[in-house]
């Protein structure tokens, strides 16, 4: 009998490691809109540990935790503790962003011959699918697993003239977190008429984890030459310059920090870095950045199919009350947008952004995690 307890325990101990080590995803009812839809906070864990908190309110990004070198985990997006903040107006924290991402100039723009006037919500211009955007609308969502893999599936329908834009949009946005650390965001739409279309997810990171301070110290690496200049309003002027020889330039790892307050002309219009990067050409996803995080040993790499990324240091943070009591003040957040051009719409010389009847729009970024 006493040879006997020892096994006995030690196979309880297995099988309960084992049921530990699965991959998991499950919902909890997070509260109400003000007119009354049900909220949801969908958690997907994986057999590493590692944890994505996702709300189909606004398809929101409420919370990611990765390890560091030591295997410890901490929460890497700022946000909220509660569904209550995000229903008010905030940062676009882990927003799913759209139906235009970014700015449309003059909020207006000409569709086969016609023009287009979308909400004007950013002075006289666009920014991130008007007022209320695709981040203030309840989805509808269902939890999605395929063996190690685990995800939710989030659908809303953006009828014809939704904050001015043209077409009945039915959109489909997979949120999938794998085996290997990597948060996979699938992002399809069709129309039912000419419309145009961009679509982005607007986290912040910090990967020495959310209220740890400034992403100054951040090594960043985009895989760029080339950015889209603006006006001071941040509309693009049509132009492509080169980022080679300028502090907006990062093909090899450099801290964030290290040239941000430069009097560099596109510096000082975004206060700080709120480019967009033209990406290496190439078909099918590649390489948009890598980011590392020397006091941890955190490391995101972000890989997409889209022509160009938004790299966006948190200018305008201040005083944003967030989790666990930390406030989040100006550059304690940094934001990899994967995308197509601002302004696309009215530049011709930019990547096309129209989607037509019978095409289908499709865009597939991952955000990848490990530590050294």
């Amino acid at each position: 009998m006493s040879r006997f307890v020892p096994v006995f325990c030690f196979c309880l101990l297995a099988v309960f490691s084992m049921a530990a080590e699965k991959a998991s995803v499950d919902s909890v009812a997070w509260g109400k809109t003000a007119t009354g839809e049900k909220v949801s906070l969908f958690t997907l864990k994986n057999a590493a540990g590692m944890e994505a908190k996702i709300t189909n309110y606004g398809g929101i990004i409420v919370a990611l935790s990765a390890p560091d070198k030591k295997g410890q985990f901490a929460d890497v997006v700022l946000g909220f503790d509660t569904l209550e903040p995000y229903l008010g107006k905030h940062p676009h924290f882990g927003a799913l962003t759209g139906r235009y991402a970014n700015r449309i100039g003059g909020a207006k723009f000409k569709l086969n011959g016609q023009e287009v006037q979308v909400t004007a919500n950013s002075g006289k211009n666009h920014i991130h699918g008007g007022v209320e955007n695709f981040a203030k609308k309840v989805w509808k969502a269902s939890e999605v697993r395929k063996g190690d893999n685990v995800g939710v599936e989030m659908r809303y329908t953006s009828p014809d003239g939704e904050e001015g834009f043209p077409g009945t949009l039915e959109c489909l946005v997979t949120y999938t977190l794998k085996a290997d650390n990597t948060l996979e965001i699938k992002y399809r739409a069709t129309t039912d008429k000419a419309t145009v279309v961009n679509l982005t997810n607007h986290s912040y990171f910090n990967l020495a984890g959310e209220g740890s301070g400034d992403v100054l110290g951040h090594e960043m690496m985009i895989a760029a030459t080339e950015f889209t200049p603006t006006d001071d309003a941040l509309i693009p002027t049509g132009e492509i310059a080169t980022v080679v020889g300028t502090p907006l330039e990062f093909n090899v790892p450099l801290k964030i920090g290290s040239r941000i307050d430069s009097d560099f002309k596109a510096l000082v219009q975004g206060k700080g870095y709120d480019h967009n990067y033209i990406l290496r050409a190439g078909s099918g996803m590649r390489l948009a950045a890598k980011v590392r995080d020397p006091k941890s040993g955190r490391v995101m790499t972000v890989m997409t199919t889209e022509p160009g990324v938004q790299f966006y240091t948190g200018n305008h943070l201040k005083g944003v009350a967030g989790k666990s009591g930390h406030v989040y003040e100006k550059r304690h957040g940094f934001c990899l947008e994967t995308q197509h051009y601002p302004d696309s719409p009215n530049q011709p010389a930019f990547p096309s952004v129209v989607l037509h009847p019978g095409d289908v729009y499709q865009s597939p970024p991952s955000f990848q995690f490990s530590a050294e």
